[in-house]
């Protein structure tokens, strides 16, 4: 029976691949679990397993002290003397607890204990065996779905291949054959925690490994890759040998070695190129198949290229959805701008222009004030088409500028720009000359108001402006009707005549 229950324990060791130590450290563990749970002691207990007769004994230990601090752990040396003539301080005294009394709850929580023990376990040496492993090639078959995400078996273990690592033009069935990289092994997930990809670039990069013997053995090396799973991956190959050429080794007779990658990933297209040490030459052939004019460096610190096409290579350049440079981009590790050179002629003329026209000064503005040109101007805006040039949001965050006279500047840019230079300096010069009247005019009302309010009453003041508006339509109305007088005398004395 002991012999039967010891081949059990490595036949579970074997299935499980860990050592039967584990396991036999899982049983021990668990019966002191269980003698805990039915003492309900806090002693401090031990369990043996013994490998001949398949027993498990538990035991209570006590240390032997001068002195007892905690009772449920030490033990006098008098006492300890009585139960063991030989102890001595420092020793242990171990005395045996009987298991046959625990019954049938305290064995299903040692049962739960072990498969818990076992379980971590299996997953510790899962993990001391995997993460080792990142970025390897491996051949799964697709076991079942769980939601989005795909359930494989990798022969010692399950593996999960997530929905975000699956290619979009890809369909799995129950029972295919895939190939896949490991892509990570998380060992803090519940379920499965070898992560699986068919998606990520280093997936081409070892099926290009199987493929070309030049890369297994070193003499090309695949520098860079970039991909979109399902659509399109480019790869920048090197040689280290410069009788061999990269890109043809990679390609193969007649694209056989391509070829099969290609079929491997379900028809993605595959783009090789030679890397090149020098960024402007190899930011024109990661654009391939596109044809490019020229490349220049924009911004060397934040890794900036501004990228020159013809205009009939343009969408070949860009690619659909913008595909072809957003992998070139990521190739190469700079940011692409693309221009044909239409644009780039067009964006020239008009720096050109800008350098070349004159300035006009904020000064011919009409309707704006002298105090909120001194603001605009504060701000480094010197000529009426840097001003036009700017966002409302922009001309608010100048101090001292409020949204009442944003809508004035842009009333008077639409009107210098309406009726030109000459007549918005017209315009202007005649609202200073109609200021200045109003100005005086207004002046005297108010000394004439003043030297009214001493001697009449409010009332009365406001009749007679009324009175002074009337005057004006009653002498309009007498002049028009002396005309018509006029003209019944001149007929009265030609009736006379006759």
């Amino acid at each position: 029976m002991a012999n039967l229950l010891y081949q059990q324990i490595e036949m579970l060791s074997r299935e499980k691949h860990i050592e039967p130590e584990v396991v036999v450290s899982a049983i021990e563990d668990a019966m002191v679990v269980a003698a805990r749970k039915y003492y309900k002691t806090e002693e401090d207990l031990r369990a043996k397993f013994n490998q001949e007769t398949g027993q498990v004994d538990v035991y209570s230990v006590y240390t032997v002290v001068e002195e007892v601090t905690d009772p449920k752990k030490e033990v006098t040396l008098a006492e300890a003397k009585k139960k063991n003539p030989a102890a001595e301080v420092g020793t242990e005294i171990v005395t045996a607890k009987p298991t046959d009394v625990l019954g049938r709850i305290a064995a299903q929580t040692a049962k739960q204990v072990i498969l818990q023990k076992v379980r971590e376990a299996e997953r510790d040496t899962i993990f001391n065996e995997y993460h080792t492993r990142v970025g390897e090639l491996v051949t799964v078959i697709v076991k079942r779905a769980e939601g989005p995400d795909l359930i494989v078996d990798m022969g010692r273990t399950e593996a999960r291949l997530p929905k975000r690592e699956q290619s979009k033009l890809e369909t799995y069935n129950i029972g295919e054959r895939l190939r896949v990289v490991i892509k990570m092994v998380d060992r803090a997930a519940k379920g499965p925690q070898v992560i699986v990809s068919r998606a990520d670039a280093s997936l081409v990069q070892r099926l290009f490994e199987m493929e070309v013997p030049e890369i297994y053995d070193g003499t090309v090396q695949i520098r860079f890759a970039a991909r979109e799973a399902g659509e399109r991956t480019k790869v920048a190959v090197a040689s280290r040998d410069k009788d061999v050429d990269p890109v043809g080794a990679c390609v193969g007779m007649k694209g056989m070695r391509v070829q099969s990658i290609i079929r491997e990933l379900r028809g993605e297209k595959i783009d090789i190129i030679p890397y090149n040490e020098e960024t402007v030459a190899f930011a024109q052939k990661a654009l391939s198949p596109a044809k490019v004019t020229r490349v220049q460096i924009t911004d060397p610190e934040n890794k900036k290229l501004e990228v020159i096409v013809e205009d009939s290579q343009l969408s070949l350049a860009i690619g659909k959805k913008g595909q072809n440079v957003r992998l070139a981009s990521k190739l190469i590790g700079w940011d692409i701008d693309i221009k044909s050179e239409e644009e780039k002629r067009q964006e020239i003329e008009e720096q050109m222009t800008a350098l070349t026209a004159p300035a006009t000064p904020l000064t011919s503005l009409a309707g704006v004030g002298a105090k909120t040109i001194e603001k605009i101007e504060a701000a480094g805006i010197t000529s009426v088409e840097k001003l036009a040039g700017m966002t409302p949001e922009q001309l608010m965050e100048i101090p001292g500028i409020g949204e009442k006279m944003v809508d004035k500047i842009y009333q008077a840019v639409n009107r210098f720009y309406e009726g030109g230079t000459e007549a918005a300096a017209a315009t202007g010069e005649a609202a200073a000359a109609a200021e200045a009247p109003a100005e005086e005019g207004e002046a005297a009302a108010v000394e004439t108001t003043e030297a009214t309010a001493s001697v009449e009453a409010p009332e009365e003041t406001e009749e007679a402006s009324q009175a002074a508006e009337e005057t004006p339509v009653a002498e309009e109305n007498a002049t028009e009707a002396a005309p018509a007088e006029s003209k019944d005398d001149a007929e009265r004395a030609e009736e006379a005549k006759s």
